[in-house]
């Protein structure tokens, strides 16, 4: 013997209400907006740079002049691409190095120059410019890299 079951409008207008808020709940409870810290970012990070120049005069009347690399710290994560825009705006020639890395390269004042880097060892990495090394010279000119 067979049962019919009758089943009203009202019983199915409650059903998909209940239908629906639960699968909403399972939406949100199920919702994850961080990213791993261990997964590898799949764009490419950009950086701006400038090279600046601070001039004083000093009590005795001697000209002062330091260059140096703006922002003097730049923090990364380890396997993360990066692009550093490095703009000249102040000296004619930075020639540099990021220390380290095995990158060499040179800033000419109004120019941009753009490096390419994957970092996959932690630890902090000079960006020192070769014609500004120590105060007879305007330096020094150090920046750092700081792979996390």
């Amino acid at each position: 013997m067979s049962k019919i079951y009758v089943v009203s409008r009202k019983q199915l207008k409650w059903a998909a209400v209940l239908l629906s808020a639960a699968v909403a709940l399972v939406v949100y409870l199920g919702w994850d907006e961080t990213r791993a810290v261990s997964s590898a970012p799949s764009e490419e990070r950009v950086i701006h740079l400038i090279t600046t120049e601070f001039k004083t005069t000093t009590a005795d009347g001697k000209a002062l002049e330091v260059y140096r690399f703006d922002p003097g710290t730049v923090v990364v994560q380890r396997g993360e691409p990066t692009q550093l825009n490095i703009t000249g705006v102040n000296g004619q020639s930075h020639p540099f190095v990021i220390e380290g890395l095995d990158i060499r390269g040179e800033v000419k004042k109004g120019e941009t120059t753009v490096v390419r880097f994957t970092a996959e060892k932690p630890g902090t990495y000079p960006i020192v410019c070769l014609t500004h090394k120590d105060l007879h010279q305007g330096g020094p000119m150090v920046g750092y890299l700081v792979v996390q």
